[in-house]
């Protein structure tokens, strides 16, 4: 709240009308008091309450600023969520250029999310993605809750810099169980197998079963978003050249969780998807909350194909690929 001018505003009566709507403001803004409290505290009607209050920040004796608060950029996540119309958006303004650091401060960013839309007794579901282990990483403390594998366990990758993811599918799951302080749901066959037939044997696996089965019921799903182009995808790097080659030409645009997406949004079947060991679009649809946490601008593409396929109810993402998203004019897909 600011000092009342000495000049008394044009919208009072006079000087004690402008001391006592200052007086009025600093109760409601300032000792937080409702309206109710304080008609009775000063022997006026609610409605000279809330009359003075309008008045007073017409005047200029109260002024209302929203602050940038810490990292996370107010203005996109607001735009974001309204032109995507997602349940939450948080845009964390972090550069791109190192994207360890980038990973770090949107897995902060998505952990402190987590904790916002997790109740006790939920299931989350964790699709393994570099993003997601940064979140786990950095989750203190959840009510107690379930966690459940969406994904199987791809080869460690090297990245860029040099250095080795040392955690698989399993340990990040393990990892945030151990936090909520409940069961996890997990199992150790590979994303990607050899042959549809392998997949199929290995799906009738008991612990692939219960977890599967657990999956559908999820209460809270977490999964990057891969661009189908070199570097950019991690099932893609684990496929074969004539693979790559093939999706691309089916129109892949997209991973999320192993399901392939075209650029429009619809969830593609190929050759491929036989050989995953990885939940349905539909079981993924059918968690209430979805929080992808997508990052690197020259994704924006396919982050587009994912919010148009109605599998993400929640983004966590960096301001220049939030401009990207924003800067493009055709409308996601109801």
């Amino acid at each position: 709240m600011s000092e009342p001018s000495q000049r008394t505003g044009a919208g009072f009566k006079g000087p004690a009308e402008l001391v006592l709507a200052a007086e009025i403001a600093h109760r409601y803004y300032l000792d937080e008091r409702t309206k109710v409290e304080i008609a009775d505290e000063f022997r006026l009607s609610r409605f000279r309450v809330a009359r003075l209050l309008q008045v007073a920040r017409q005047e200029g004796v109260v002024r209302i600023e929203i602050q940038q608060s810490g990292a996370i950029d107010l203005d996109r996540s607001i735009r974001l969520r309204e032109r995507f119309g997602l349940e939450h958006a948080v845009v964390v303004d972090c550069a791109e250029g190192d994207p360890a650091l980038l990973r770090a401060a949107l897995g902060r960013a998505a952990a402190d999310l987590l904790g916002e839309v997790v109740s006790a007794g939920d299931l989350i579901g964790l699709a393994w993605a570099r993003c997601v282990q940064s979140m786990v990483r950095q989750v203190r403390r959840l009510p107690q809750a379930s966690v459940v594998q969406l994904t199987g366990v791809l080869p460690r990758p090297q990245d860029p810099s040099g250095s080795i993811d040392d955690e698989t599918a399993v340990d990040v799951v393990r990892d945030l169980a151990r936090v909520c302080r409940g069961p996890a749901y997990l199992y150790f066959a590979p994303f990607l197998v050899p042959d549809a037939a392998t997949a199929r044997a290995l799906r009738r696996q008991p612990e692939i079963v219960r977890a599967f089965g657990k999956a559908s019921s999820a209460d809270v799903a977490v999964a990057g978003i891969g661009r189908w182009a070199p570097g950019l995808s991690t099932l893609y790097q684990a496929a074969t050249p004539p693979e790559r080659t093939a999706l691309a030409q089916a129109g892949v645009c997209a991973e999320m969780a192993g399901i392939c997406l075209a650029a429009d949004g619809e969830p593609l079947h190929t050759p491929f998807n036989d050989r995953m060991i990885a939940v349905e679009a539909a079981q993924l649809r059918a968690a209430s909350h979805r929080i992808a946490i997508p990052y690197g601008s020259e994704k924006y593409p396919a982050v587009l194909a994912a919010l148009r396929s109605g599998l993400v109810t929640m983004l966590v993402t960096h301001s220049a690929l939030a401009e990207a998203l924003l800067s493009r004019d055709e409308p996601a897909r109801s």
